[in-house]
């Protein structure tokens, strides 16, 4: 008897072990997927760090950049800007761009819709990342949404020193709204236009700074060039304070870049490390430049290079190798410079803080190169399934699209606001300065 009762303990615990893999699975299937709290912590954390992009990264770059009497007039509009932007986000940037609704047809290759005002969301909702893994979807929402606030804040570069407060104000929805929200659905949204393409764009190299460069130069045009240029001399009041915002930028584009990954793993590390050396590469070439074209290495080259750098890098953050991202920088660097060195001033146009000929410029540069740098052989992460012209072809259709929208989206914006408030201050307004007439404050007393 004791040993047919013994028999059956080892047969009945032969069962309950077999069935505890599958019990397992089965729990494991039916419960939901929860965030990874490390995941969560680093993608709060790039939220913040690209939040400092913004304020107060490039509110003191493209401030220093300007005359003393619209320093604050540039930063105030950058942080009014930013505000709106995030505002705008929560109510129905979030659901046009990443909404749970998906449209059928046409319609859904440019936007999406259904979580309106954040309907649905809670604190146990999540969203995917390009893993298995899953983060806050309020963690998710907020990272997206410093990008539209940085994208709408960039564009302020070329309009610098005679856009209205007002029309800044209603520019920012109209445009985010057309322009913005669209693209970004089309290049990073499942059912995106360019999504779906196999467009690779790491962190917005179409998205924010393509769209932000060109959409720059169109409203630059509209407005007109500032009174005196280029026959007056407009020099940077500060690049001591340019020189602070560009460092807090190359920070703050850590969270930029390696938060593009949403999990704190490989892929943000490749993304970090490209971040570093695409820079540095880009700051020297810069310099290099400039001491071949007769000149002294400057603090304003060396400030602009770091930008074109980060710039170009922005859409192969995750999709180059190291030392294909140093070439991109160099690249970059490069053309960028003469953009603002010599085709300005050629074709006449007054981008006053160089956003569409680093910010744009650089951005062609990169999307188009992330096609090359993304290849095995130059030691990038991509497995050599998409042959370089294939993927070459599919990066400069992106590059077509997001111009051709941002062109288009930006002038119909920037006329709506012409035809109703006005664009410009007054001439009397833009002699004395932004500053005093638009704020009633003076930057320095």
């Amino acid at each position: 008897m004791k040993h047919i009762l013994a028999k059956f303990a080892v047969l009945a615990a032969g069962a309950t072990a077999l069935a505890q893999p599958a019990l397992a699975a089965a729990v494991a299937e039916a419960a939901p997927a929860a965030p990874n709290p490390g995941n969560n912590a680093w993608m709060m954390t790039a939220t913040v760090l690209v939040m400092l992009m913004i304020l107060p990264g490039l509110a003191l770059f493209y401030g220093g950049l300007t005359r003393s009497k619209n320093m604050l007039s540039t930063m105030t509009q950058i942080g009014a800007t930013a505000c709106l932007a995030m505002l705008i986000w929560v109510m129905w940037g979030y659901s046009l761009a990443f909404g749970d609704t998906t449209y059928e047809g046409t319609l859904g290759l440019f936007i999406s819709g259904g979580s309106y005002f954040l309907a649905g969301t809670d604190a146990s909702s999540t969203a995917a990342t390009f893993t298995d893994e899953v983060i806050s979807k309020y963690v998710f929402i907020s990272f997206q949404m410093t990008f539209a606030a940085i994208t709408a804040a960039l564009i302020l570069g070329a309009t610098a020193e005679r856009m209205k407060f007002s029309a800044v104000m209603m520019f920012v929805p109209i445009w985010l709204t057309v322009v913005y929200f669209p693209i970004a659905h089309m290049v990073w949204a499942g059912g995106g236009l360019l999504f779906e393409d196999g467009a690779l764009d790491f962190a917005g190299g179409t998205v924010v700074h393509i769209n932000a460069g060109v959409s720059g130069l169109v409203l630059a045009y509209l407005l007109g060039k500032r009174r005196g240029w280029p026959q007056e001399p407009m020099m940077p009041h500060s690049l001591t304070l340019t020189m602070v915002g560009t460092g807090l930028l190359w920070v703050g584009w850590f969270g930029f870049n390696a938060g593009s990954a949403l999990e704190a793993d490989g892929s943000a590390g490749l993304a970090m490390i490209n971040t570093f050396v695409a820079t540095a590469a880009g700051a020297l070439t810069w310099m290099v430049i400039e001491r071949a074209a007769g000149h002294k290495g400057s603090a304003l080259g060396f400030c602009s290079g770091v930008i074109a750098g980060l710039v170009a890098v922005t859409p192969a953050a995750g999709n180059s190798g190291p030392f294909g991202a140093i070439l991109l920088g160099i690249l970059a660097s490069a053309i960028c410079y003469v953009f603002v060195a010599k085709v300005k001033a050629k074709f006449g146009y007054d981008d006053s803080l160089d956003a569409f000929g680093i910010h744009g410029i650089g951005g062609i540069v990169g999307a188009i190169g992330t096609a090359v740098v993304y290849q095995p052989f130059l030691g990038g992460p991509g497995d050599g399934s998409t042959p370089l012209v294939d993927q070459l072809g599919v990066q400069v259709f992106s590059v077509i699209v997001t111009i051709a929208w941002a062109g288009i989206g930006t002038l119909i914006a920037g006329y709506l606001v012409k035809l109703t408030i006005g664009l410009r201050v007054s001439e009397e307004a833009e002699v004395d300065g932004l500053d005093i007439v638009e704020h009633g404050e003076r930057a320095y007393n």
